[in-house]
C-alpha cells in the first residue's frame, strides 16, 4: 500500500464539490478485476489523464454498504438470472466524510445504470422515513418485504477523466460479513469505468494493452454467492473462479 499511496501523490486533486459535475447517476459501467500488485504501474500510466478525488487530505476513501433483499433473495436471483430492469437496495456510508445515503440502483433493459438516492443520518436495519418513501416511489414495493442480508467494506480511489465525462473507481481491501460468516479478498482490485455514453477512455485502452479482460459481477452478487449456502449461482461460477484465482495466485 505504501507504493500505491506514493503513486497517488502524482495526481492533481479534485474536490468533492468539483466532482459533482461528474456524478453519473445515469451511466454505462464496465468492470475489471486484477491483482493489487499491478496497481502501482497502472496508476503511473494514468496520472496524466485523470485527476484524483481528495477528501480532507485523503486520496483513498473508506466505504461501508448494507444491502437489503427479500427472504428468498429475489433481487439477487434477478441478477443471477439476467432479468432486465433489475435493481439493488442499499445503505452506503462514506466513512471519511461521515455521509450516508439510502440508494436504489437500477439496471434497465438498455444496460444503463440509474441510481437514485436520498441522504439519511446513518445505516439502518430497517427502511424507514425518506428511505422508505424513495423505495415505494421507485419500486412500488413495501419496505417490510426487505431485510438486511450483506455488509460490504472496501477502500476506494476515485479518478476523474480530464477530457471527458468519465469517472473511474478502484476498490481494494474488499471484505464481507453475512449472517455471522465473513469473507475477504485482500489481493483483489475491482476497477469500474462509469461513462454517460460509450466513449474513448484512457483506462479502457490501458486495460487492452495490459491484456486485462472485462469481468462484470456486482460486489453484492459476489458476496451473496460466496457466503449464502444453497443459493443458486451456476451463472456466476466462472466469474467466481476467476476472482478467486486472481485473489490467491502469485
Amino acid at each position: 500500500m505504501d507504493e500505491i499511496h506514493e503513486r497517488l501523490t502524482h495526481f492533481e486533486p479534485i474536490t468533492l464539490e468539483e466532482m459533482d459535475n461528474v456524478r453519473l447517476l445515469d451511466r454505462l459501467d464496465t468492470k475489471f478485476t486484477f491483482r493489487v500488485e499491478k496497481l502501482p504501474l497502472l496508476l503511473e500510466e494514468m496520472r496524466d489523464d485523470y485527476r484524483i478525488l481528495e477528501i480532507n487530505g485523503s486520496r483513498i476513501s473508506r466505504y461501508e454498504t448494507r444491502y437489503f433483499d427479500t427472504l428468498d433473495f429475489r433481487l439477487y436471483l434477478h441478477h443471477h438470472n439476467g432479468k432486465l430492469n433489475r435493481f439493488k437496495i442499499r445503505f452506503r456510508k462514506y466513512i471519511d466524510s461521515n455521509i450516508t445515503f439510502f440508494e436504489i440502483k437500477l439496471k434497465n433493459s438498455k444496460g444503463r445504470m440509474i441510481k437514485k438516492r436520498v441522504q439519511v443520518p446513518e445505516i439502518e436495519d430497517m427502511i424507514l422515513g425518506p428511505a422508505e418513501e424513495l423505495l415505494i416511489q421507485k419500486t412500488k414495493l413495501p419496505s417490510d418485504l426487505f431485510r438486511p442480508v450483506l455488509n460490504v467494506f472496501y477502500s476506494r480511489i476515485t479518478l476523474i477523466n480530464r477530457n471527458s465525462n468519465e469517472r473511474l473507481t478502484i476498490d481494494t481491501g474488499l471484505s464481507y460479513n453475512c449472517f455471522s460468516r465473513e469473507k475477504s479478498f485482500p489481493f483483489l482490485v475491482v476497477a469500474e469505468v462509469k461513462q454517460s455514453k460509450a466513449a474513448t477512455s484512457p483506462f479502457l485502452a490501458l486495460m487492452h494493452r495490459q491484456h486485462i479482460r472485462e469481468l462484470s459481477i456486482s460486489k453484492y452478487c459476489l458476496g451473496i454467492s460466496t457466503l449464502v449456502d444453497g443459493i443458486k449461482k451456476n451463472n456466476f461460477k466462472f466469474k467466481i473462479t476467476q476472482i478467486n484465482k486472481t485473489d490467491h495466485d502469485n
